[in-house]
């Protein structure tokens, strides 16, 4: 891995060596705290005590992600995670953590988990070609929501690289793994879904249990994990914890019936959610069932997905989370002392989302952030209060306290019938992946690396806005949103290159079919599979005007 440095509070570039972060006190083994003494707020992070204890954190970034452009109307902005790049820093915490451009992943890499011809068609199509290869395009479910656009493949290779690197990293020792860019949840094995190419998330965890007996996975996107969950459905090793909007929801899956099979029954567990759950209700369940999961599965490892789209505000979501509601699940996770990988996720008000993952890259450091937002290069986005924290709304919570009780009474007793922390059969370890070093003499030479510890050329490019709204699922009730006249994306091929204001057309509804895929065992290198979870639905034609987008 290339470590750099970036610059704060200016444009300008300084060089400099970066020393290797000094190593705090060590780490215990396992769950070091009572759950039940972290805080209940979010409000300030404690600095004594465990979850004071300052952590080593990694952070993956590549200047070049912020440049994917799904195409107009869609409601996917990669240029959200420059957005919250530029936050981090101006806030000054690039300078307290390691930060790493990730290697690409390769294709055996990806073929970890993906079927071989899926990840060939990924690597050859192009919107240029992609008529030529219609019944390609069905097959993979590529065309609709998830869209053929320019640099598709290096894409999906950068942030599965650094999801992959992130895992890495943990199993060398470090604390805390961030890859904002991370987190595309919906990816099959042989297809796409739900904006999601590539399941970045299966490949972390297959390399963490190279290390590690058991890994917990955590999922608090609005939507349910589903790629991830069918990946590991019949194992024990990897626990998928999901809290989600479930009803009349893309994609329409994550009952809390659904519980895993054969050896993985009972770890899988679903959290179905109602509209406008607020921080209170949430915390609810997520402390106590969160405690219980830790106490019986006893990871060597979290993966935290945290898809902002859950946030109060969200243009395609529905749920009435505040940033520090949301961010206390990270604190809560932080507090538990176990190597902790970071992602990314959904997220469609793109303000919100930035504001949220800088506030939570705060949270992994221990750093409180001042709530008044200092000058960025995406300022005016931020206006009229120019704060990092925005008020959840007074929406209806639909979720009421008997359901909720119900939930949380339901999904531990289910952690009851677990055996406490399954071991596994001794056997050879795999290799650890390794990434190979750049050949300099393909480099660009205005992107070349002198050293190890060498700097690296940030580019930044002029703001994107949010822009069209999306919603809902397949087989179940549409949830229509209408759209404005906002900022749209000036498009050049299909990568971002300047701003352009005006209105955005609406992209025609979507219907994208449903299979579903698990993991193969020889990849997972885990327990031999049972039977195969799918699912299915079928497609909604949605009425115009307007149209609208179906969601991941």
């Amino acid at each position: 891995f290339l470590r750099v440095t970036y610059p704060f509070g200016s444009h300008t570039q300084t060089r400099k060596n970066n020393p290797s972060p000094k190593t705090p006190p060590p780490r215990g083994g396992g769950v070091a705290m009572d759950p039940s003494s972290a805080g209940a707020g979010g409000n300030s992070l404690p600095s004594v005590g465990p979850d004071g204890q300052k952590r080593r954190v990694c952070y993956f970034y590549d200047s070049e992600v912020g440049n994917y452009y799904y195409g107009q109307g869609h409601p996917m902005k990669p240029h959200r995670i420059r957005m919250t790049h530029s936050l981090l820093a101006q806030y000054g915490l690039l300078d307290q953590m390691q930060v790493l451009r990730p290697n690409p992943a390769r294709d055996r890499d990806l073929c970890r988990f993906h079927a071989d011809d899926y990840i060939s068609f990924l690597r050859s199509v192009t919107p240029e070609t992609q008529q030529d290869q219609i019944r390609a395009l069905k097959r993979f479910n590529v065309g609709e929501d998830c869209p053929v656009f320019d640099g598709l493949y290096s894409f999906c290779q950068t942030y599965a690289g650094a999801s992959v690197g992130g895992a890495v990293k943990l199993n060398h020792g470090l604390d805390i793994a961030i890859n904002w860019s991370g987190g595309l949840h919906h990816a099959k094995k042989c297809e796409a879904s739900g904006f999601c190419y590539v399941n970045d998330i299966v490949l972390a965890i297959l390399e963490l249990l190279k290390h590690h007996q058991r890994v917990l996975y955590v999922d608090i996107d609005i939507h349910h994990g589903d790629g991830v969950e069918e990946a590991f459905y019949t194992t024990d090793r990897v626990m998928t914890v999901s809290f989600h909007k479930f009803g009349d929801y893309f994609p329409g899956t994550g009952d809390v019936r659904d519980i895993g099979h054969s050896k993985g029954k009972y770890y899988s567990l679903n959290v179905p959610l109602d509209d406008g759950i607020d921080d209170e209700s949430y915390q609810s369940l997520f402390k106590p069932i969160m405690a219980k999961v830790m106490e019986v599965f006893q990871p060597g490892a979290v993966v935290l997905q945290c898809g902002a789209d859950s946030l109060s505000g969200d243009r395609l979501g529905c749920f009435n989370l505040s940033i520090r509601g949301h961010a206390e699940c990270v604190k809560y996770m932080r507090s538990f002392n176990v190597p902790l990988l970071l992602l990314g996720g959904g997220g469609y008000t793109i303000r919100n989302v930035a504001r949220c993952w800088c506030y939570e890259t705060g949270v992994a450091l221990g750093q409180e952030l001042e709530d008044k937002m200092p000058v960025n290069e995406y300022y005016e986005y931020f206006g009229p209060d120019y704060t990092l924290h925005v008020a959840p709304s007074n929406m209806e919570n639909k979720n009421t306290r008997y359901e909720l009780d119900n939930i949380r009474t339901k999904l531990l007793d289910n952690l009851s019938k677990l055996r406490h922390a399954p071991s596994v059969q001794f056997q050879e370890r795999p290799p650890d992946t390794e990434f190979p070093e750049p050949d300099e003499d393909e480099e660009d030479q205005d992107e070349r690396h002198d050293d190890h510890d060498s700097d690296m050329e940030l580019d930044y490019h002029t703001p994107l806005e949010d822009s069209a709204r999306r919603s809902t699922i397949q087989g179940t009730r549409v949830k229509r949103e209408s759209a404005g006249a906002e900022t749209k994306d000036q498009q050049d091929g299909s990568r971002v290159t300047g701003e352009h204001r005006g209105s955005e057309p609406m992209a025609e509804d979507i219907s994208p079919s449903k299979q579903a895929h698990q993991v193969d065992a020889n990849a997972m290198a885990v327990d031999e599979p049972g039977n195969v979870k799918t699912e299915s639905g079928s497609s909604t034609k949605l009425p115009d005007p307007p149209a609208i987008y179906q969601k991941p």
